[in-house]
């Protein structure tokens, strides 16, 4: 073989890897973690990208905060990722990619993820995405702190009230710094509300986010704020609709009961362990409900991606039964996925704490109501739990009274919805 040839052989070899790697399709997915998700994700998309040599894919992970501020922000000037995890499902909607004819097979994702497609898409028709954790919100408390102070847990139907009370008691006995800590969010302060009789829709289906469900919820959280049940420098520690965890002050058994829901599980799990029992307990009572809310976060595509196909492609490998137990299980998270739901998931975990909370929270499925999942699904949903929270959060400081922020509420509700409306 003479030289000449093996340099032309070598120069066709050169670019030919350079067509390869030209040909390499990059997708971003924007992700934010709860627990250790990430690690697992992280460790699915090695698996496919070595069987799907020509895509890569980097997991861009964010804070959750930067999900819910600067993507909205990111997609309205067309430079989102190709593919996010978000919680915010049905305010999002018109930056979704219909995959459905991409799929391969759309009556598997009718049939396995049909009841949460709608929380995507406000019109029913497309598939976007699917969910990657079904969550329910409840509180959790500090089993070990109530079994110290010698005070019983409040049972079966208990209410607010009670657990209020119970909380304060064993801060009391043993000192504890916080009774009651809620996220600061009016997703979770959404649940609590309609079981004490919050109707969040007129009759016509229109919102109507203030009525005298909201108002006696909001009037015991904020009384709660001034006797010392809770504690002001949390939520006062920011303003507006940011939310705010109590996660970590739970952690450091800081805090009596906190509600929050069930993503906190495998976190949970891995900061806390066996330091004390944490234990998931129903949500309270009120006298329209024992309701906490439906949500979760969900895996959708971006239409603006240049890469669509590939994209459906990562998408149907994720979405997959086999990929998707395998996530459940080692996240310890409650499937978005009726098969697996249904024939049920090996949780990976020996922490009777993490299985309590788990069965704790998808017990609590059957007593949400009603109000609650078509609130879920509303569109506008988010401007209705950023002006709950944003004022609610004005009046607890002092910035105005309870009244006006009712008042401030219903302005915020209707002018940002006429304002969306316009675009």
């Amino acid at each position: 073989m003479t030289g000449l040839f093996r340099s032309l052989i070598g120069v066709s070899a050169l670019a030919l890897a350079a067509s390869s790697a030209t040909a390499q399709t990059e997708l971003r997915m924007m992700w934010y973690n709860d627990g250790v998700e990430g690690e697992v994700m992280e460790t699915i998309l090695e698996r496919f990208e070595a069987e799907h040599p020509d895509i890569t894919v980097t997991l861009d992970v964010v804070p959750y905060k930067a999900v819910l501020e600067s993507l909205p922000i990111q997609l309205a000037a067309g430079e989102g990722p190709d593919i996010a995890r978000v919680t915010d499902l049905g305010g999002l909607s018109p930056y979704y990619l219909d995959m459905t004819t991409y799929l391969s097979d759309p009556d598997y994702w009718r049939e396995n993820f049909g009841p949460f497609l709608a929380w995507l898409d406000p019109d029913g028709s497309s598939i976007s995405g699917f969910m990657t954790q079904l969550t329910v919100t409840g509180p959790y408390v500090n089993k070990t702190l109530f079994e110290q102070a010698g005070v019983e847990m409040p049972g079966e139907g208990a209410t607010w009230d009670d657990w209020a009370a119970a909380s304060r008691e064993v801060a009391g006995a043993l000192d504890i710094p916080i009774p009651m800590a809620w996220d600061r969010s009016g997703h979770r302060v959404a649940g609590p509300a309609i079981s004490m009789g919050a109707k969040m829709f007129d009759p016509d289906g229109a919102p109507h986010l203030v009525d005298d469900g909201l108002k006696s919820m909001a009037t015991t959280l904020y009384d709660w704020h001034q006797d010392g049940t809770m504690s002001k420098e949390l939520w006062g520690s920011v303003s507006g609709s940011t939310y705010l965890g109590a996660n970590e002050d739970f952690a450091n058994a800081q805090v009596v009961m906190y509600m929050s829901g069930s993503w906190q599980v495998p976190q949970f799990a891995e900061t806390i362990g066996d330091a004390f029992d944490w234990w998931a307990v129903p949500a309270p009572c009120g006298p329209a409900a024992c309701s906490g809310m439906p949500g979760g976060a969900a895996l959708v595509a971006m239409a603006d991606t240049d890469h669509p196909e590939e994209v459906v492609t990562l998408m149907e490998y994720l979405s997959s039964e086999e990929v998707l137990a395998e996530f459940y299980g080692k996240t310890l998270f409650i499937p978005g996925h009726l098969g697996l739901a249904k024939g049920g998931v090996d949780f990976a975990t020996d922490d009777p704490r993490a299985s309590h909370a788990l069965q704790t929270f998808a017990g609590a499925v059957p007593t949400i109501s009603p109000v609650a999942y078509e609130l879920q699904g509303y569109v506008n949903n988010r401007i209705m739990f950023n002006a709950l929270i944003s004022r609610l959060g004005e009046a607890i400081v002092g910035e105005m009274t309870l009244d006006q922020a009712f008042d401030r509420m219903s302005d915020d509700v209707a002018k940002q919805i006429a304002e969306k409306e316009r675009e």
